[in-house]
């Protein structure tokens, strides 16, 4: 079991809190090293019990970093952490979900006001307090009046990326558990949303206190919510972990049911009426005969329920997959034969969105190469960021810097397992402009283009514009979203990618679990209205590379098949498009 995402949000909390004190330059180092732990592909608690030397064999963790990771999994804290929570007792997580709120903010309004948590924020904001704050205005509290109640929603939903690890890990402990006939994820894990309120395990076993107790006892559980003798719910990494045991005989039903969307499961019932039957948690249920005001939850002869195939067999459909259930006509698709074929993770060849050290990466063009050759791809592209607006830190590069990496590029390329592509995160400007000059552009491979800034209102003609010049080939994250943090454009997708489809250019769905933007819903529209997506990782590690998941089950969330996916597509096949 990997403790590796458990110590590394200890070290971005680490940095948050150093960065609220203003000090300098640590906070991106330890920002680095939990970043680059997260991705390390082994577990770092058994690197911690070789010493130093073996944790220090990460890239970017030195030896105050390593010492810190060593101190938590011998004693279970890290005593330096604890002292700073104790300095700055703020709910940092929370507050920093405010739009434009960082921890550097956070620092600075505890000082003055001694703001801990999102409601003294809101009411310190609303009071007119904060403007009166030196280096703060009457332009921050009304962005902080604006964001409250996006960030409060936001701060009690968990990312996706953070979740699933932990809902395997649930799953795969609850699966050993003796007496444990059948264990699966449900919710909307299961649906692979973006966002979720916690993690649903589904058992079936006729053991069911057993399996209650066992589970209570799971290494990973902070605290005990409730136990009973069919259902639990416990704490563990910060989330709520529900465990809830059934009959194996009504595994299938439960599973289709606590699996969701609620509105899914109405239109399923709905059509379970039509037919004279009953669906629900139990199974499925052949009512015609049942008098009126027999309601009982098992009444009438039961016809399936020990499998999901076998629940929607009986109701004449298809089986849906799980990322289809949001009631967007895949009820009707699967009655008529008529779902489509969902992308698989192996259909993927290559990654379109990645950064090396030439921009805010960390690892040379040569090792992302290595690493994607590694993970499995047949191409990668290296789009660093491109100077312009919304970059910060002089991470972007100037013409010729890029000039100069084509050159990198070429020559990585000569040596490596996989094909490479020079490429380039290009910035679209709130007047639509890109930020690198066209003969740049038209030398370079793969031009991504983002919004970085002013990421407010309506950006379709912003997006339009860029998909429409003749040297961009792929829109990066086209709402500029970050889940939990902004929501960012407004875009009507239909117009942008129908203009993407007239244009050959491709739209991005960005499989960082912070981003999964474009979203479920946006794809479908896209694909319906003619265009390419292309699934990307914005990987800046090559240990980011496994975050293509997210993205693939994103894409399936909109109904995409391989064929609509720009890198399923070989690598002279993709020339083919880029060239076009």
């Amino acid at each position: 079991m990997s403790h590796n995402g458990e110590i590394a949000s200890r070290l971005a909390e680490f940095a948050d809190l150093l960065d609220a004190k203003g000090v300098e330059y640590k906070p991106r180092a330890y920002r680095r090293a939990a970043e680059n732990i997260r991705d390390h592909p082994g577990d770092i608690e058994g690197l911690a019990a070789e010493g130093e030397n073996a944790v220090g064999e990460i890239e970017g963790v030195g030896d105050a970093i390593s010492a810190k990771v060593i101190e938590y999994f011998e004693t279970g804290e890290i005593e330096e952490l604890g002292e700073l929570r104790e300095e700055l007792p703020v709910d940092m997580a929370a507050l920093t979900a405010v739009e434009g709120v960082g921890p550097k903010t956070v620092g600075a309004l505890y000082e003055a006001l001694g703001i801990t948590t999102l409601d003294e924020l809101e009411a310190a904001a609303e009071a007119g307090e904060i403007q009166d704050v030196k280096g703060f205005g009457t332009k921050t509290e009304e962005n902080i009046v604006e964001n409250i109640d996006f960030a409060r929603e936001a701060h009690a939903r968990t990312l996706l990326g953070t979740a699933h690890p932990y809902g395997e890990q649930a799953k795969a402990f609850v699966a050993d558990i003796g007496g444990v006939e059948q264990c699966e994820l449900g919710g909307s894990l299961r649906r692979w949303r973006a966002t979720i309120g916690d993690v649903d395990v589904l058992v079936g076993s006729r053991e069911g206190e057993a399996v209650v107790d066992a589970f209570t006892d799971w290494p990973e559980v902070d605290g005990v919510i409730e136990a009973g003798e069919t259902k639990a719910s416990v704490r563990a990494g910060g989330l709520r972990v529900d465990v809830r045991v059934v009959a194996p005989e009504e595994f299938g039903a439960a599973l289709q049911y606590f699996t969701g969307s609620k509105d899914h499961n109405v239109a399923v019932r709905n059509r379970a009426i039509e037919r004279d039957l009953k669906v629900n948690e139990y199974g499925v249920f052949d009512v015609s005969d049942v008098p009126d005001g027999e309601g009982h939850q098992r009444a009438g002869e039961r016809i399936a329920g020990e499998t999901e195939a076998a629940v929607y067999e009986a109701l004449g459909m298809e089986w849906v997959p799980p990322e289809l259930r949001e009631n967007r006509g895949e009820v009707a698709a699967a009655a008529d034969g008529d779902l489509p074929d969902l992308l698989v993770e192996d259909d993927v060849r290559g990654d379109l969105h990645t950064h090396s050290e030439w921009s805010d990466g960390g690892n040379t063009v040569a090792e992302m190469a290595a690493g994607a050759a590694e993970f499995g791809h047949e191409y990668i592209a290296i789009t660093d960021h491109a100077t312009g607006p919304g970059m910060v830190g002089g991470v972007g590069l100037e013409d010729d810097d890029l000039r100069e990496q084509i050159a990198e590029v070429e020559s990585v390329a000569a040596e490596a397992d996989v094909d490479v592509f020079s490429g380039v995160e290009a910035n679209i400007t709130r007047d639509a402009e890109i930020s690198v000059a066209d003969d740049v552009l038209a030398d370079l491979d793969v031009v991504v283009a983002s919004p970085h800034a002013a990421l407010d209102g309506d950006g379709t003609d912003r997006l339009v514009a860029a998909a429409q010049h003749p040297h961009v080939d792929i829109i990066g994250h086209p709402t500029g979203r970050y889940l939990n943090r902004r929501p960012g454009l407004d875009v009507d997708v239909e117009r942008l990618a129908t203009a993407a489809a007239d244009a050959g250019t491709a739209l991005e769905v960005n499989a960082s679990p912070a981003r999964l933007d474009l979203n479920g819903a946006a794809i479908k529209v896209a694909l319906e209205a003619g265009a390419t997506i292309a699934i990307d990782t914005d990987a800046h590690s090559p240990g980011s590379f496994g975050q293509m998941t997210y993205g693939v089950h994103t894409a399936r969330r909109g109904w995409a098949e391989a064929g609509d996916v720009l890198n399923t597509r070989s690598a002279e096949e993709l020339r083919e498009f880029l060239d076009g």
